[in-house]
């Protein structure tokens, strides 16, 4: 028998200590995004009252017109910065939860690959091409893990780099219609 307790013990120490980053890791980010959110309801609640009073204050129909079409502009401007916040929000609490998934399937390989390493010494003769198998096998899955990593960042930079156009391409949008 090739398993010891100690080794049972530990991977599942291991695992403990996983789960309770990640969930440290969640439990961070919700709070990030609960703040955020706070933040702009009672900022969002403030400007509207400030927009009521302003539009309630308006002497003609013109004066009441352009003040509601400055507001539009402003409050259009302001759910796209929300938008863009909550987006780097997502973006950094994906990157960290990749980090903590990278650091568990690395362990997790080198825990299996120990294992079936002391399983091969213990097994009878014969059997190390079956060995040889699963060791290819693991080999090529870990090969098609980092593939799917690889595309996976690679969309997320391409992700990126659209967000951060249309952005690019929005404010100045919104620019010339405030002075049109």
């Amino acid at each position: 028998m090739f398993v010891v307790p100690e080794d049972v013990s530990a991977f599942h120490k291991g695992n403990l200590d996983a789960l309770l980053k990640f969930t440290d890791t969640l439990a961070q980010a919700s709070e990030q995004l609960f703040d955020l959110q706070v933040k702009s309801a009672k900022a969002g609640t403030a400007e509207a009252i400030k927009q009521l009073r302003a539009l309630t204050g308006a002497k003609d129909v013109q004066e009441f017109v352009s003040l509601q079409t400055s507001f539009s502009q402003a409050n259009a401007e302001k759910v796209f910065g929300f938008a863009r916040a909550v987006y780097g929000w997502a973006t950094e609490t994906q990157a960290e939860i990749s980090k903590l998934v990278d650091g568990q399937v690395s362990e997790l390989n080198k825990s299996l690959a120990t294992t079936i390493d002391k399983a091969a010494k213990a097994a009878p003769s014969g059997s190390e091409y079956a060995f040889a198998a699963v060791k290819q096998a693991m080999s090529s899955a870990n090969q098609a893990y980092d593939a799917i990593t690889k595309a996976s960042k690679q969309v997320v930079e391409m992700t990126e780099a659209t967000v951060a156009s249309t952005a690019n391409s929005i404010a100045p949008a919104a620019a010339k219609k405030k002075v049109a």
